[in-house]
């Protein structure tokens, strides 16, 4: 399947919730019309698409994440503020800020870091 993030652009709404303790703030790219290539996704698509995102950007880091006390983390932490990430479709808590859809997710679930959301697409078969 191609990429449904055409763009790497997101909307990061003014003053967005603080993650407390060990969680993330991510926000969710806008799954677009069309692919690259010009194919127009139906509505189903790009609904089953933003439910079920895999990509998202790091928009703020709780202040006991990646603590240096847990051996998971002794290389540092697996994600900061400002990255992109590949996470488990359907994980963390959704829901919408000022019609901005973000996810508060555990620190860790991030399964990778990314540096071109747009070559990402999730695997049909």
């Amino acid at each position: 399947m191609t990429s449904v993030y055409s763009t790497a652009e997101v909307k990061i709404p003014e003053n967005p919730p603080k993650p407390k303790g060990y969680h993330l703030l991510i926000v969710m790219p806008k799954v677009q019309d069309a692919t690259k290539g010009g194919v127009y996704l139906p509505t189903t698509t790009k609904t089953r698409e933003d439910v079920a995102s895999i990509v998202g950007k790091v928009v703020d880091v709780g202040e006991d994440a990646y603590p240096n006390s847990d051996r998971r983390f002794e290389n540092g932490p697996w994600c900061e503020k400002g990255d992109w990430v590949l996470i488990s479709k359907y994980s963390g808590h959704r829901f919408e800020y000022d019609n901005v859809e973000m996810r508060l997710l555990n620190d860790d679930a991030i399964l990778a870091t990314l540096d071109d959301p747009t070559k990402v697409s999730r695997a049909t078969t």
